[in-house]
């Protein structure tokens, strides 16, 4: 019974236009590594205005307009998906539901911003397991366009937008080659086949930073004006790469050109190569957890290990979820966290490495990431530990100080023949 109330609360309280609330007794996972086992929370319009430990704080409940009481529960910033299709796409095998892969090589200047669909029945299944944030991020070609990140709800595209263009995604070439059609055989590309695909590359920046420091006003190139940022601003370059030879070869690029805001995605090997990374202070995004290694002399759980084998020699990284149905498996990300726990990482390291650290590497750790003062008050709770899926039951979820719905449609369609079978049972 009392579950039943406090869900018709929550739904209730969805439609109250509340000024301050206050959150009591929940055990806050802070994101940033602090942790607080019986937390006060207090909220005003957007903004965390309050946070303290209810055992040593006095409060006066009558001070604030809606008091939840979260004992029991284990609250988190809302976790981030970097690097996802989550909004591009609806059903994967249907083309015209797929929005993320645009026509030509060179596309920076495409913006997946404007094709987030906030509508998405994909995205509340993600929501509803503590994913509140989004990189909606294009695919396809050498630089496949602009990513932005976005919330889990809102009316519309722009209601959602918390970040816009943020960075464009570069796919750098490929040094090895792998052929599975025939007996699984692994080829090695030709130097010379590498080397031209990354003068391309070269020729095509040196352009653009022409173009940015010229200061010509005649000519207008769309393309290079969506490059302008990553020489000049705050927006990333995103390179997606996983060998060896590919990191060493992304340090250097990005050396060259004096990127202010460089990273990696996939990252695959970066751990063999740690102090080039931190000398160049460039984060990595790293591949799921939830994959099997990419060369057949490596260990079968590495990719498991790979998170801890950052952490230990200080390489900011957060951890995403790129590959086979990645939208729809969105909804795992908080389960890959915690496989990496289980694999080395402590738990707030766990919780850090989908929450602060990747809104660090995103650029919105200013107001989102973590729960501290004054930043914006996206944060959900569970009824266990949101890393186990055991356990992970999100009961509550606000993004910006709005709250939002704890159900998606498969829990309703749950609830509606598991109904069907027990009134048959019991006839």
């Amino acid at each position: 019974m009392k579950t039943i109330l406090f869900s018709i609360f929550l739904c209730l309280c969805q439609y109250i236009p509340a000024q301050k609330i206050l959150l009591t007794n929940g055990y806050l996972h802070a994101g940033n590594g602090e942790v607080i086992e019986t937390a006060l929370i207090g909220i005003e319009k957007n903004e965390i205005i309050l946070i303290k430990n209810s055992l040593a704080f006095p409060y006066e409940p009558t001070e604030w307009d809606t008091v939840i009481d979260l004992t029991g529960h284990h609250i988190y910033p809302g976790f981030i998906a970097p690097n996802s299709t989550l909004g591009l796409t609806e059903i994967d095998a249907v083309r015209a539901t797929r929005d993320y892969h645009e026509v030509g090589h060179y596309n920076p200047h495409v913006r997946s911003q404007i094709a987030y669909n906030v509508e998405s029945k994909v995205i509340s299944t993600v929501k509803t397991n503590g994913v509140l944030l989004s990189q909606a991020t294009p695919r396809g070609g050498v630089i496949s366009g602009t990513s932005s990140v976005m919330a889990t709800d809102g009316w519309n595209w722009e209601d959602a937008t918390i970040r816009a263009d943020d960075g464009i995604h570069v796919n750098w070439p490929d040094a090895i080659q792998s052929d599975y059609e025939i007996e699984q055989i692994v080829k090695k590309k030709s130097a010379d086949d590498y080397v031209n695909q990354t003068s391309e590359l070269y020729q095509f920046f040196e352009l653009a930073k022409t173009y940015a420091y010229s200061g010509m006003d005649k000519i207008n190139d769309t393309r290079l004006e969506a490059m302008m940022e990553c020489f000049k601003g705050e927006k990333r370059v995103y390179f997606h790469a996983n060998e060896l030879q590919q990191l060493i070869d992304v340090i250097e690029f990005a050396q060259h050109f004096e990127l202010p805001y460089p990273v990696i995605v996939g990252g695959y090997d970066s751990y063999l190569i740690g102090q080039r990374l931190i000398d160049a202070d460039i984060p990595i995004m790293l591949l799921r957890p939830h994959s099997l290694p990419l060369s057949e002399d490596d260990p079968i759980d590495l990719p498991y290990q790979l998170p801890s084998l950052l952490q230990r020699q200080g390489i900011k990284f957060c951890i995403q979820n790129e590959g086979d149905m990645e939208a729809m498996n969105a909804r795992n990300l908080p389960f890959m966290a915690g496989t990496a726990m289980a694999y080395g990482l402590t738990e707030e390291e766990a919780v850090a490495s989908i929450s602060l650290n990747t809104a660090q590497i995103l650029g919105v750790d200013g107001k989102y990431g973590s729960i501290e003062l004054g930043k914006s008050a996206t944060l959900f709770a569970s009824k266990g530990s949101a890393l186990d899926m055991k356990t992970n039951n999100v009961t509550f979820i606000m993004i910006n100080g709005e709250m939002s719905a704890t159900e998606n449609f498969q829990n309703q369609l749950y609830q509606k023949y598991r109904n069907k079978y027990l009134r048959s049972k019991s006839k």
